[in-house]
């Protein structure tokens, strides 16, 4: 049964991922008087041949090593920092009452936001772009560390007290194993978030990066590299998606074998 559905999903797509290039073509041909969209032959040709021709200085693979690092770099802070501070949240009430209404007052402010100080405090340098990145997985990682560390089963800890467990064995051997599932959530969505806000960090002086396509073709009026930036952006994140998704099967298995 898994076969036939698994064909009957990829088929699917492939209709879907027709009928885009199809209505692509169709508003191609109506604007080519206004050059607003370039049809998706010549767009795809010039990502092919940015694979291996530089735009600026770097082919597409190269921009795109760039976007990776950064988003990388920000990212593991955030997730050493935020799953940190989520589960100290989540487990003590103090940590809670003190930190929770300052999250919460932080928690709304988008990424974008941050850039003016940003600049302020580190500069137009690679500083600020890390920051960027930061700030667009925090929230969400801490968040689901919080909420993670929340729905742990008080009957586990009651009777682990019971037991006379002290509260780091009970922290250790109760609360985080039952929040993974809830980390892992989080850090794959924060992952999506913060490739997906590579594009704002990159607006801080790059010259370089899978963003600095984009906004160098807005500059040269080049809607075919903007497009060409953005499937590459488009490509890359979905691969990170699938990878996580891969990742959270394969760490988390117990977790939906124990549902």
């Amino acid at each position: 049964m898994a076969a036939p559905a698994k064909r009957w999903t990829i088929l699917w797509a492939a209709i879907g991922l027709a009928l885009l290039l199809a209505v692509w073509q169709l508003i191609a041909m109506a604007t080519a008087e206004k050059g607003i969209l370039p049809v998706p032959a010549k767009v795809l040709a010039s990502f092919g041949r940015s694979l291996v021709q530089p735009i600026g200085r770097y082919t597409v693979p190269g921009h795109v090593a760039f976007s990776l690092y950064r988003v990388f770099f920000g990212y593991v802070i955030a997730a050493v920092a935020g799953t940190a501070l989520g589960l100290t949240m989540g487990w003590s009430r103090l940590a809670e009452a003190i930190v929770k209404p300052l999250f919460e007052l932080f928690r709304p402010i988008p990424p974008l936001a941050w850039i003016p100080m940003g600049i302020l405090w580190f500069g137009i340098g690679e500083a600020t772009k890390y920051f960027i990145i930061f700030i667009a997985t925090f929230m969400t990682i801490t968040l689901n560390a919080y909420r993670g560390a929340q729905k742990v089963d008080p009957v586990l800890v009651g009777a682990a007290r019971t037991l006379g467990a002290s509260r780091r064995q009970i922290f250790f051997a109760i609360v985080l194993p039952s929040a993974v599932p809830q980390i892992f959530a989080g850090l794959q969505v924060a992952l999506s978030s913060g490739w997906m806000a590579v594009l704002a960090a990159e607006m801080v002086r790059s010259s370089e990066g899978a963003g600095w396509i984009i906004i160098r073709g807005m500059e040269i009026g080049d809607t075919t590299q903007i497009i060409v930036g953005m499937i590459s952006i488009g490509i890359v994140g979905f691969a990170l998606a699938t990878l996580m998704r891969w990742l959270e099967g394969r760490l988390c298995a117990w977790n939906r074998q124990g549902n």
